[in-house]
């Protein structure tokens, strides 16, 4: 497979995010899985060990219930 073959991305803007339960983190960007071509966002923490995650970008971006009110698990905040 080459680069012309691969599905869009589902790319999440670099930046600062809070998550709904009030960790920043700091988005490197949007890369894919290795074996799956899942669109997964690159993020790290801003506090602790400011480690490096990954969770799906469409998991990054999506809305959440969270006592009883709709919201973004991660909201822009730059």
């Amino acid at each position: 497979m080459n680069d012309t073959d691969l599905p869009p991305l589902i790319e999440t803007p670099p930046g600062r995010y809070r998550h709904y339960k009030g960790g920043e983190y700091d988005v490197v960007g949007t890369v894919r899985h290795s074996e799956t071509l899942e669109p997964m966002t690159l993020y790290r923490a801003l506090y602790g060990q400011r480690g490096l995650w990954v969770r799906p970008a469409a998991m990054f971006g999506e809305e959440i219930v969270f006592e009883g009110r709709a919201q973004p698990r991660f909201r822009k905040i730059d």
